[in-house]
């Protein structure tokens, strides 16, 4: 029985035993360092932490904060927490689920990232500068980086999912700097390098009137811009694309070519419908007499839009049978209405050739008969030159009135000395020639030639007396009798030995002279002061 009894009894475990049991324990604990990333499982929640189960000799805390979804958050939850301390003055072990997040969040971004890559994320709050956004960990954004245009609304980006280019990963510092920015360049570039590998010549496209300048305008294709010029506009003349475009109209546009080096496109309107030129040769046979409107004046000519779209050129030579002129602003003025006469119709080069003189008829055709040799007719003298006068005889029809044909015995340098422009002057018709588009007119004829008498009033010798008309550096001209000039030459003027002629002599001066030279041929009458005498009559007193 006693034997029994001391077999019921528990043995004390021996030295030996409580070692070994003591290195099973501290086996079954896990080997954890500070700032290690580990697994544990929730074992508690209190109101101000989270108590976490690591397998380490005592358990966790989190601070409650810490956690996103509190409200999802359960005992025996699995989550991944970092060892901040491994004990503190209590022995707990300090742990932390944000650094945990971030960790891995910088891991995943650094292993899998690489600056200039895409990335998604969401603005959660504004900082100095800009914004903080969460790609996993927190990066920064500046605020410039936010949208195309400057500096954008941030509070209306926050909390909106994003895309983003990474610009800047620090490794050393651990941050991140991201541009959304860069990510809308990025897809705009995409969108209009797509855009533009997708266009073809002659294929119509849609498009929104984006800007109007002086030279056209820019059409947004939807990603990209295309110039439609002024000149493409339309068929007919337009002062400004404002007179036919406005900013954000829609329209359909034709593509007219694409540089895929320069990214540029050129675009039409216009050419959407017919030319107008397609049948101008049809509409406009040559000979046919059509209306228009004068659109432009250049120094060449005038052009005239007989329709919109179609301008025709009257050379400055078919304006007018006669007139010379220098512009054709003489005749025209821009907005009037004509009437010419078609010459040439090129449709292929879109030329059109007009003629105005034309659509009044020639008057040259029937200036023989109007104008015989020796006609006293009545004329205005429309333009005054060195060597004469044009006389207008009728409209389209001009005269030419040389300077030696206005006076029997001026000498005329210039016909302004007796003449005026607009003034209406009595003519003589000295010659006419239709097939040269010529006429030479006299006023000198109109009067009998007064030479005959001149000869016999002022014969050599004769004494005259006279008015300086005007002082030249060989002599003097002196005006003996109404229209009657002679020449006093230097060497036949009384001067002293240091006397200047125009010291001497004035336009005005009255003098006494000598005839010593009548040339009846050249009509030249010479003349001397020099040694006269005291008592001599002069002739006609």
């Amino acid at each position: 029985m006693a034997h029994r009894e001391d077999q019921s009894q528990p043995m004390a475990p021996t030295a030996e035993v409580a070692s070994t049991l003591s290195d099973l324990y501290a086996q079954s604990l896990r080997v954890i360092t500070e700032g290690q990333i580990v697994k544990g499982r929730v074992i508690a929640l209190t109101p101000q932490d989270v108590l976490v189960d690591i397998g380490f000799k005592s358990e966790g805390s989190i601070d409650r904060m810490e956690f996103s979804d509190l409200q999802g958050l359960a005992v025996g939850d699995e989550v991944e927490v970092y060892v901040e301390n491994i004990e503190d003055e209590q022995g707990m072990v300090i742990l932390s689920k944000h650094k945990a997040d971030r960790q891995k969040g910088w891991d995943r971004i650094v292993n899998n990232f690489k600056e200039g890559d895409i990335i998604d994320g969401r603005a959660v709050r504004k900082v100095k500068g800009g914004l903080m956004v969460d790609i996993g960990i927190e990066a920064f954004m500046p605020a410039s980086l936010a949208s195309f245009k400057g500096y954008a609304n941030l509070d209306a980006l926050i909390n909106q999912p994003l895309k983003f280019i990474i610009l800047k990963i620090s490794r050393a510092r651990k941050n991140i700097v991201v541009s959304h920015r860069d990510y809308l360049l990025r897809e705009k570039d995409q969108i209009r390098k797509t855009l533009i590998e997708s266009l073809t010549v002659a294929e119509r496209r849609s498009g929104t009137v984006k800007n109007l300048t002086d030279f056209g305008a820019f059409i947004d294709l939807g990603g990209i811009d295309g110039l439609l010029h002024i000149g493409d506009i339309s068929w007919g003349r337009i002062g400004h694309p404002s007179d036919v475009l406005t900013v954000g109209q829609q329209l359909d546009v034709v593509v007219l070519s694409v540089d895929r080096q320069s990214n540029k496109v050129s675009l039409g309107l216009k050419q959407l419908l017919p030319s107008p030129w397609q049948h101008a040769d049809e509409k406009y046979p040559v000979g046919n007499k059509i209306k228009g409107k004068v659109v432009n004046l250049v120094p060449y000519g005038a052009f005239v839009e007989v329709e919109p779209g179609i301008e025709g050129l009257v050379h400055i030579s078919e304006l007018s049978w006669s007139k010379r002129i220098a512009h054709p602003s003489e005749l025209l003025q821009v907005g009037q209405e004509i009437e010419a006469v078609v010459l040439a119709v090129d449709a292929k080069n879109q030329r059109l050739s007009l003629g105005m003189r034309q659509a009044t008829g020639d008057p040259w055709q029937a200036a023989t008969e109007k104008y015989k040799l020796g006609a006293k007719v009545l004329g205005r003298v429309r333009q005054l030159t060195d060597y004469g006068a044009f006389i207008e005889l009728e409209d389209g029809l001009e005269g030419m009135l040389h300077n030696a044909d206005i006076s029997w015995t001026r000498k005329i340098n210039h016909p302004s000395e007796v003449l005026k422009k607009g003034k209406m002057v009595d003519v003589v018709i000295l010659t006419c020639e239709p097939e040269n588009h010529r006429i030479t007119l006299g006023m000198k004829q109109l009067m009998v030639d007064p030479w005959a008498q001149l000869v016999q009033q002022f014969s050599l010798g004769a004494i005259v007396e006279g008015t300086v008309t005007k002082v030249a550096g060989f002599g003097l001209f002196v005006e003996i009798a109404k229209d009657v000039e002679g020449l006093m030459h230097l060497s036949e003027l009384e001067l002293g030995a240091n006397e200047k002629l125009d010291d001497r002599y004035k336009v005005g001066s009255k003098l006494r002279a000598q005839v010593i030279k009548l040339d009846e041929v050249e009509r030249k009458i010479g003349l001397s002061n020099k040694n006269l005498p005291a008592d001599a009559t002069p002739a006609g007193s």
